[in-house]
């Protein structure tokens, strides 16, 4: 067995922080749309609406590639991340009906997200399977 440093250790829990984050997105999106149908967002703006449900399939691509190991879901977490923040704070501070508990651990997400990417994308190209 090969025994792990504390910074691998430390990027494997990283990495399952990425995963549960994003997999918690899909949760809530899903069920949103099991229990409102395609009009769950009804209330909002139509390009809000698509994105939210776009989300759907977003987040949890996402999660898979961080899973696998893929530089694109770095990336594809970061644009996801930002987009939705913006959206959903520009929602909160203009339309409402948002709740600042979501809005909030979101963006501490976020911020995990960005500041997380870097030495994620590091250790993602490593070929050594001992960094792994």
């Amino acid at each position: 067995m090969i025994a792990l440093t504390a910074s691998a250790r430390a990027l494997r829990v990283v990495r399952v922080m990425w995963v549960i984050g994003f997999l918690v997105g899909t949760t809530t999106h899903t069920v949103d749309l099991i229990v409102g149908g395609l009009n769950t967002y009804s209330g909002f703006p139509l390009g809000v609406r698509l994105f939210w449900v776009t989300l759907t399939i977003l987040d949890p691509v996402t999660a898979a590639l961080i899973i696998f190991r893929r530089r694109s879901g770095i990336l594809l977490g970061i644009a996801v991340m930002i987009a939705d923040i913006a959206v959903n704070w520009t929602v909160f501070a203009t339309v409402g009906g948002l709740a600042s508990f979501g809005v909030i651990s979101q963006s501490l997400f976020a911020a995990l997200v960005f500041v997380t990417a870097r030495p994620l994308w590091i250790w993602f190209g490593q070929s050594s399977p001992r960094g792994r």
